[in-house]
């Protein structure tokens, strides 16, 4: 028997600019649409009466963003709204975007691409609308105030406890809210790394999440996942030199891989809408 199933046009890559007399401004994204419904016939029979083509998917996004796009979140929630409504054999749709964030540097057209990416989910049909907006890609690095010890040591444990160590991630987050401001939420992201002094990625992780609840009212969870990029001190002994904490070896693989949920008090998880195989 056919189980799941979905279908949509993914990365559809769109630039606009928009013109304006005190200098334009870029909008670069990475546009997926995915879509569920009564579409059992296409798959058994080859019956493609009820099957919207891909390629008119790609170009209704092209369509609306003639219109502009303002936020991600409201672009997507758009689309997927439109997809629904207009399609009587459509009951669910699913919108992913990706940013890609530039910034001006001469205060009219010239730009410069920045390093992390915002991202937004929005999921309409049956069950309501969810939106879950992100980031991911966020390099932050702190050189101290970073501490890990006290870990449980066994027959394999080679790893000494530091009172001191440089404390790096990249940081992929998602929230699930009603209309929150997502530099807010970004910007609360860094200020809790920025002034945790922490004695585990662990630590930092919950503290992050919780500073985005506290700053974000229309957030009620928020899924952070933080790869330990570390970095070890090179042993300068065997040259005669001393290493007071100033010269690394940044290692990329492999890491530790920290990731959890931080949930505001009394909100229940709601139905599942992140569709996956």
């Amino acid at each position: 028997m056919l189980g799941s199933n979905q279908y949509g046009k993914a990365e559809i890559r769109i630039v606009r600019v928009d013109r304006r007399p005190d200098g334009d401004e870029l909008t670069d994204l990475n546009v997926s649409v995915a879509l569920r419904g009564d579409l059992a016939a296409s798959h058994l029979t080859g019956d493609n009466s009820g099957v919207l083509p891909t390629d008119t998917q790609k170009n209704t996004v092209y369509a609306f963003a003639r219109h502009g796009i303002a936020g991600i979140e409201s672009f997507a929630r758009r689309l997927a709204e439109h997809f629904v409504q207009s399609q009587d054999g459509i009951h669910e749709a699913r919108v992913s975007i990706e940013q890609y964030l530039w910034r001006k540097v001469d205060g009219r057209h010239t730009f410069e691409k920045t390093g992390e990416t915002r991202t937004a989910t929005v999921h309409h049909g049956h069950h309501g609308t969810q939106t879950v907006s992100g980031v991911k890609d966020l390099v932050l690095l702190k050189t101290t105030d970073s501490e890990f010890h006290g870990f449980v040591q066994d027959q394999y444990t080679t790893l000494p406890e530091t009172r001191d160590r440089i404390l790096a991630t990249s940081v992929n987050a998602t929230w699930r809210h009603d209309g929150a401001d997502p530099r807010t939420a970004k910007q609360a992201l860094v200020d809790a790394f920025a002034d945790t002094h922490s004695l585990a990625l662990q630590q930092t992780l919950y503290s992050m999440g919780s500073r985005v609840l506290e700053r974000c009212p229309e957030v009620v969870e928020v899924k952070l996942s933080l790869p330990n990029k570390h970095h070890f001190l090179v042993d300068l002994a065997p040259f005669g030199m001393d290493n007071p904490n100033e010269v690394y070896y940044a290692a990329d693989r492999p890491y530790g891989l920290i990731e959890g949920v931080v949930r505001r008090d009394g909100v229940e998880v709601p139905e599942e809408v992140v569709w996956t195989f």
